[in-house]
């Protein structure tokens, strides 16, 4: 292989630098369609690199459709080049606009008061003194008072505002929790998809694993276990927390979609249940509010609080000061409170409606898969040709469909309807049935 890897920059990460090798070369048909990548174990041992950092390419290779994944085979190259007409860097600079989007991971238009919004951001920017300074590297005071009383009025969760970190996004938090957590050297999450936080951790010489709880730091989102919503209930929470203490294992708890549970009462946290110790709450507002709202939270336990603020001075403060002083009193105001429940109506209503259209149209020839929490379902077809086929025939009629797994004579998709209007439901149903 003639790829030369740039170990000593931090520029890109290295599964960054192995996809765009493999992507330039199947876009150069130099991998030919339909023939066979290397395997992850040959691959990773040709350019001393890790299995996980091989996977991480391979995976977006196949996210963006260079690669596709076959049972018990391994990686094919697509023909995405022969269909490709324009340069990469031009499709790349431009998103595909499609009629019916069932792979949205956006929010309803009407989710969200904008005019609300925008009052409180005003009323950010008038605090000139305040601007004038650079961001507390831990989050602003007044801010993580006010997620201090969130958090204890909505999960239940006891802590003081010096034991939240804030940050532009979960990524950057697990920035700064890596090198605190060193010792710990192996890392599990819940499945691959996770890549941001695997790639964070392998980027600091963690070994990653997929659901082992015989590691050091066992990564969970207990009320997104699977795509279409499935929760930890609290029997298996409870034994996790008994097993992470016995073997001294950290727990790192996203608590991702939490807000969206519908058809049970919700489950109390991890961090409560464990009483603080030996968990990682992370929490974001990018579902509650907008995804380009980058604000994101941790809550550290004792230990690692400590550990923090030795070298809590060495950081910058990535999220926006005036995004953090607005949301303070966005949430103070109770409007956060407002939204949650909102939008606990509006997506619990929309779920249904797209579980009611999925079942219309397809009956028993399918089977759906529907959890207690979440804004997706997952319905698996039968269908004579790849997911990768089914994603490209219905991209050809202006449906786009996330495949969550590929088998032989069925394919699994993710239904999202967090971002569809609801009369689109039963004739995107329709026009996915006509397809398959």
């Amino acid at each position: 292989m003639s790829l030369q890897l740039n170990k000593s920059e931090k520029s890109e990460h290295l599964y960054m630098e192995v996809y765009h090798y493999y992507r330039n070369l199947i876009l150069e048909q130099r991998l030919t369609p339909g023939s066979k990548m290397p395997s992850l174990r040959k691959c990773a041992q040709e350019l001393r690199l890790s299995r996980t950092t091989i996977e991480n390419a391979y995976l977006q290779l196949a996210a963006d459709g260079y690669i596709i994944s076959k049972a018990q085979s391994g990686y094919y190259v697509t023909d995405i080049a022969q269909r490709q007409v324009v340069p990469s860097s031009l499709k790349n600079s431009k998103s595909t606009l499609y009629q019916y989007d069932f792979a949205s991971s956006g929010v309803d238009r009407e989710s969200f008061r904008f005019d609300l919004w925008r009052r409180y951001i005003k009323s950010a920017l008038r605090q000139d003194e305040r601007l004038l300074s650079y961001g507390e590297p831990q989050g602003e005071a007044d801010f993580r008072q006010a997620l201090c009383e969130y958090i204890r009025e909505r999960r239940n969760i006891l802590c003081s505002a010096d034991d939240i970190v804030v940050g532009a996004g979960v990524q950057s938090l697990l920035h700064i929790l890596c090198p605190l957590v060193l010792d710990k050297k192996t890392v599990s999450f819940p499945t691959p998809s996770f890549i941001q936080g695997s790639t964070v951790f392998s980027d600091y010489g963690f070994e990653v694993r997929y659901r082992n709880k015989d590691s050091g730091v066992i990564y969970v989102s207990p009320a997104h276990m699977t795509k279409w919503g499935e929760i930890m209930p609290v029997s298996r929470r409870l034994e996790l927390i008994r097993y992470a203490a016995q073997n001294q294992s950290l727990i790192i708890e996203d608590d991702f979609e939490n807000e969206f549970v519908y058809l049970q009462k919700p489950t109390p946290s991890l961090f409560g249940l464990a009483g603080g110790q030996g968990v990682v709450y992370i929490g974001s507002f990018s579902r509650l509010l907008l995804p380009s709202i980058r604000i994101s939270f941790m809550v550290l336990p004792s230990v690692l609080k400590e550990a923090y603020q030795q070298k809590a001075a060495s950081y910058n403060q990535t999220a926006s000061k005036a995004e953090q002083i607005a949301l303070c009193q966005f949430i103070r105001d109770g409007h956060l409170a407002a939204q949650t429940r909102k939008l606990k109506r509006l997506y619990s209503v929309k779920l249904r409606q797209l579980l009611s259209a999925v079942q219309t149209v397809f009956g028993n020839t399918s089977r759906i898969q529907i959890g207690s929490a979440g804004t997706s379902l997952a319905l698996t077809l039968s269908v004579p040709f790849s997911g990768e086929e089914l994603k490209k025939r219905a991209a050809a009629e202006s449906l786009r469909i996330q495949i969550l797994k590929d088998a032989p004579g069925e394919v699994t998709v993710i239904l999202s309807c967090s971002s569809m209007r609801e009369q689109d439901f039963l004739p995107a149903c329709r026009l996915l049935k006509s397809i398959c």
